[in-house]
């Protein structure tokens, strides 16, 4: 399915210096405030309060947020939990404050807004449990840039896993370096959305890297140059690419605004990564594969040599 075919090639890769210098600013900005500012983690991995209250009725979620928020926990987190009555805080620890006194000044402040909330639970989330999460996190992380790398290698040649993993760890870091910067709460679920443009990501490269080898293995195209042939894939892909992209983003952006401060920083890491994806697919990717020297007889083995004959020519 395509909106629209374009007739003659974009010259992608003849811009592809200036714009990969581009994108190396901004990868070594990112990698200052990720070692400069750090990331601003939340109680999932620094550790804290977890409670579970219930209400008679639907739970006014905003009203609560604001009455956690009023004490100063300002970077609680307030959710449903189960049913749209069940509710679950979690707190940051604060120091010279046991986890006990957390619960009841926050349950007091609860009552007396709404007298029948109930307290389900209380529990202790500690920097330990934290610690390991995040170690979990990055070991989920190292596995699948490590299974990606064998994949395309297996599936096309190893200068595309090169140029695929450069482009995706540049889409990882560039994301981190905005969670850094503005300081916004990364949590597991942005840790999820990281993953997800991983393999989102690879995607558009795998597409672009499958239509390069399938141009390589027409008989016409023996004698377009490798820029050439990449200028013909990404260009044959782009009705393909604000299709899917754009469908994509659509829905991403829609959480963003609808789905309140629970879905906020997942939807805000998919919608940068998204749009980081497409442009490293194209400009990170497919360039760095150039300048690793990608040719037709990577991709396309000649056929073997029968006696009496003389091979033909790839």
């Amino acid at each position: 399915m395509e909106f629209f075919r374009i007739r003659r090639d974009i010259p992608f890769m003849r811009h592809a210096l200036v714009l990969n210098a581009v994108s190396l600013v901004t990868f070594v900005l990112a990698v200052f405030f990720l070692a400069t500012r750090g990331l601003h983690l939340s109680i999932e991995f620094t550790g804290g309060t977890v409670m579970e209250v219930s209400y008679q009725q639907a739970a006014d979620l905003p009203r609560i947020r604001g009455t956690v928020e009023g004490l100063g926990f300002t970077d609680a987190q307030v959710q449903n939990f189960g049913t749209a009555r069940d509710v679950m805080i979690r707190l940051a620890l604060r120091k010279g404050e046991s986890s006990a006194k957390q619960s009841e000044t926050v349950m007091a402040a609860l009552k007396a807004a709404d007298p029948q909330v109930q307290l389900r639970r209380v529990e202790f989330v500690g920097p330990q449990v934290g610690s390991e999460l995040a170690t979990d996190g990055a070991l989920a992380l190292l596995f699948v840039v490590a299974g990606i790398m064998i994949y395309l290698a297996l599936r096309f040649e190893w200068k595309f896993s090169v140029a695929a993993i450069i482009a995706n760890l540049h889409d990882v870091v560039i994301i981190l370096g905005f969670f850094a910067f503005f300081q916004w709460e990364f949590s597991l679920s942005v840790l999820a959305a990281v993953l997800a443009v991983l393999g989102y990501s690879v995607n558009e490269s795998v597409v672009i890297f499958d239509r390069v080898r399938e141009k390589f293995r027409e008989r016409a195209a023996r004698s377009m140059t490798a820029p050439q042939v990449l200028d013909h894939a990404i260009t044959s892909t782009i009705s393909r690419t604000i299709i899917t992209h754009g469908s994509t983003q659509i829905m991403v952006l829609s959480m963003l605004v609808f789905g309140g401060p629970t879905l906020h920083y997942f939807a805000l890491a998919l919608t940068i990564g998204i749009l980081f994806g497409i442009y490293s697919s194209v400009f990170v990717a497919a360039a760095v594969a150039m300048w690793l020297g990608v040719k037709r007889e990577d991709l396309v083995k000649p056929p073997k040599k029968k006696e009496g004959e003389q091979p033909e020519l790839p």
